[in-house]
């Protein structure tokens, strides 16, 4: 089955809208957690943040699933002060700093839409890491395996049992 990048953002966007209120949380939790991984913080050179910012991403990517709203905003809001250049940010760097943001967002609003944006950075994380084709964006086996993840996370009654728990 051959599809383009426009196609499965297409299907993410519906598996996203389509799903329970626990298999939203349980993919935006599983995915932000994939994306502030600490080995993609490695290539942050000490010329890109303060150390209070580099303190700041190291504490809101270790407690991303506890840390409330309010506390990632102020995290963020250090982070973003201690950014010291104006472009060329490293790549993992800025894929966990938007992670950050889209969770945040999610948690203060629970809009949907923030947990597309984490799906559509965790594709991309893959796509920096294999340079899929965007004609053929599944070709690769790394591609398939995460829209497999993300469709299994978000199909119809996923999380369900995971989700009732939760506040």
């Amino acid at each position: 089955m051959v599809v383009d990048y426009s196609e499965l953002e297409a299907d993410v966007l519906r598996l996203v809208v389509g799903a329970t209120e626990g298999g939203v949380r349980a993919f935006g939790e599983e995915t932000v957690t994939r994306l502030v991984r600490p080995e993609l913080l490695r290539g942050a050179a000490e010329d890109e943040l303060t150390e209070e910012a580099r303190a700041a991403l190291a504490t809101a990517c270790a407690n991303v699933l506890t840390i409330s709203a309010a506390e990632l905003h102020d995290e963020l809001a250090t982070i973003y002060d201690g950014i010291l250049v104006d472009d060329d940010l490293d790549p993992g760097v800025l894929t966990a700093i938007g992670a950050l943001a889209h969770w945040k967002s999610y948690l203060e609003q629970n809009r949907r839409g923030e947990v597309y944006e984490l799906a559509i950075r965790s594709i991309e994380d893959i796509d920096h890491e294999v340079s899929a084709d965007l004609d053929d964006i599944l070709a690769t086996p790394e591609m398939a395996a995460e829209y497999e993840r993300i469709r299994r996370l978000l199909a119809p009654g996923a999380g369900q049992e995971r989700g009732t728990h939760r506040r």
